[in-house]
């Protein structure tokens, strides 16, 4: 069985995973930045390059050591090279690059979001495609129609704020933590989802194409007044915050829903999988799995180890590249968009 060794560093975690098969995941090491971007209430791109910088070494000493394997046990090193933020990408390039050039083993270059919607597949023991993947994370909304493991089409992306980061900057509206996607969440389930009315952006018909800057921009004029940026926050009851929560939540899940099914339509598949960050919110996912069920739809979630940034997704795509003979040399360069 193919073993790859996955490295991620497009954000603010720092993983990486040994992926037997591109289904076998025997370790997926992941160190999380939260701690030191929570007080500047999101992700300072000098202070992540130079965590990754820091962590790196260890935490693939650690996917080897828990995988029980060795360098010669190695059959590939898959990295992220885009997108995300340039300088800490370049930290994970640099280093498999190396690994590549010192242990004479294929190098594979692999789109994160790529990663995303093949995440759903880690771990099923028969392949959910052809599908419609609904990727969704801080810095992206998308969706893609996936053929194959290699095979995926975007037919939509996000135009202003991603879901997760609307969801980080109505937390921080609401005077809440970092990241605010937990924490909204958390909120929420204290509201009522139907008191206030945000808006659902839909765009142009029929687009599949995503929008959360009205539906934030919403939120922050119901806290504070028409117009304004502030005031209104410390005049809120805890059941107003709680219903504010609820709303917008539920404001981004009809988005999220509705243009999924729109995808459906359009391409004529009959599955959904999703991925991504957000993906974790069990709101989201019960939402899109009842519609999937209305609808005689197959629905796989990626499993919550595999939603936020990991290694185990890059190395599993990476598995499939590899496959197909789609390596890349040692010019391999990092891109901040995809």
């Amino acid at each position: 069985m193919t073993s790859v060794l996955g490295i991620e560093t497009s954000c603010d975690e720092t993983s990486a995973a040994i992926v037997g098969g591109g289904v076998d995941v025997r370790s997926n090491v992941v160190a999380s930045q939260v701690d030191l971007h929570c007080k500047y209430g999101g992700v300072v791109p000098e202070i992540a390059s130079r965590a990754h910088i820091e962590r790196l070494d260890s935490v693939i000493e650690e996917a080897l050591e828990r995988a029980g394997c060795r360098q010669a046990d190695v059959d590939a090193i898959a990295v992220t090279n885009r997108p995300g933020l340039v300088g800490a990408l370049l930290i994970g390039v640099t280093a498999a690059k190396t690994l590549s050039w010192v242990w004479q083993k294929p190098l594979v270059a692999v789109n994160h979001i790529d990663a995303h919607a093949y995440s759903p597949a880690i771990g099923l023991s028969e392949s959910p495609w052809p599908a419609v993947a609904l990727v969704v994370s801080g810095g992206h909304t998308s969706l893609f129609r996936v053929v194959g493991a290699t095979r995926i089409e975007r037919l939509g992306a996000t135009t202003d704020d991603a879901a997760g980061e609307a969801f980080d900057k109505v937390a921080a509206i609401l005077g809440l933590g970092y990241p605010g996607g937990p924490e909204i969440e958390k909120l929420a389930r204290e509201g009522n989802a139907d008191a206030i009315s945000f808006p659902r952006t839909m765009l142009a018909r029929n687009s599949l194409h995503f929008s959360f800057s009205g539906v934030k921009t919403a939120v922050l004029y119901n806290v504070n007044g028409q117009g304004k940026t502030s005031g209104g926050l410390e005049k809120m009851s805890p059941q107003q915050l709680a219903d504010t929560a609820a709303s917008f939540q539920q404001a981004v899940i009809d988005v999220l829903v509705r243009k999924t099914m729109l995808a459906i339509k359009q391409t004529g598949l009959t599955s959904v999988v999703l991925g991504g960050g957000v993906a974790c919110n069990k709101t989201l996912r019960a939402a899109l799995e009842d519609e999937c069920r209305n609808r005689g739809l197959a629905f796989h979630a990626a499993n919550p180890a595999y939603c936020t940034d990991n290694a185990a997704m890059i190395a599993a795509l990476g598995h499939h590249l590899l496959q197909e003979g789609r390596t890349a040399d040692l010019t391999l360069d990092a891109y901040p968009s995809s």
